[in-house]
């Protein structure tokens, strides 16, 4: 793979998409940068690039990794059982709850000291809009965003920040490069979970009535989730061609689910993201 030159100043942002499982590879590239000590002024995560991007901005290399790998051959947290237990596809007391508390407790303290900002993306249930949070000393409300941004819509029950109900950023913004723009930062990294060239099948579909019944601007986002986010991947690419981003992604397409439970997938998917990093050379 061909070296590229990592420009990283105070005008460049760090942009994370989500993708369930498949951010796996978004952790690999952070853990390479982490080894680089390269760190960026501001961040902005969505959905599992939200959950991931905290390790990254705490500095806990190979957090994420555990947590996403060798913590889920362990405790199996994707299931159908959970849907049962908790209405939710994945045991997020675990991930939310046990996780950051006592297994693989979450450092708040260097968070909070770091200068760099970092915003996670929620979509608010009411508006069908994008929201957009930060937040580095109150460890609950840290915790409920990042809770509210993973939220999948359909197999994971509606989260509450500030007691607005929320469901997953990705839904609204799954690659926020135009947030990342709209807070003064002129370039940009983006990590995106799909190779170049993807793009989402569109389906026509009616969401039952029942379903989301109290909140009609977010059934209508979720109609139109497939036609914004491929909206946004021809940006993407627009502007990396245009050379004012840099993108690092997947270099074919990915085998990886979104609630993907085979961990050597898995692996070899965060190996990839380590390997693709490690191209991108920095001064």
């Amino acid at each position: 793979m061909d070296q590229i030159n990592l420009q990283i100043d105070s005008e460049t942002a760090l942009v994370l998409e989500g993708g369930g499982m498949r951010g796996v590879f978004t952790v690999g590239v952070l853990d390479n940068f982490l080894d680089r000590g390269l760190h960026f002024p501001y961040t902005i995560g969505v959905s599992a690039g939200a959950s991931n991007g905290l390790s990254f901005m705490s500095r806990q290399r190979g957090r994420a990794k555990k947590a996403n790998i060798d913590l889920l051959e362990q405790y199996q947290y994707i299931g159908l059982k959970y849907l049962v237990k908790q209405r939710n596809i994945m045991d997020f007391n675990l991930m939310f709850g046990d996780f950051p508390e006592h297994i693989i407790p979450y450092d708040y303290a260097t968070y909070a000291a770091t200068p760099d900002r970092f915003e996670m993306v929620t979509t608010n249930c009411v508006t069908g809009l994008p929201e957009y949070w930060e937040e580095k000393h109150d460890s609950q409300r840290i915790i409920d965003i990042v809770k509210a941004s993973c939220s999948l819509p359909f197999v994971c029950p509606i989260a509450y920040v500030d007691g607005k109900p929320m469901l997953d950023g990705g839904i609204t913004d799954s690659i926020p490069v135009e947030r990342a723009f709209s807070q003064g930062y002129r370039k940009a990294v983006v990590i995106l979970t799909r190779n170049r060239g993807y793009r989402k099948k569109h389906h026509k579909f009616k969401i039952p009535p029942f379903i989301y019944k109290d909140y009609p601007h977010i059934r209508e986002a979720l109609v139109m989730r497939s036609i914004v986010y491929n909206q946004q991947l021809d940006l993407v690419e627009r502007l990396e061609d245009e050379g004012r981003i840099t993108v690092i992604r997947p270099q074919k397409p990915v085998e990886v689910d979104r609630i993907e439970r085979d961990t050597r997938k898995l692996l070899a998917l965060y190996n990839e993201g380590y390997e693709v990093a490690a191209s991108f050379t920095s001064p």
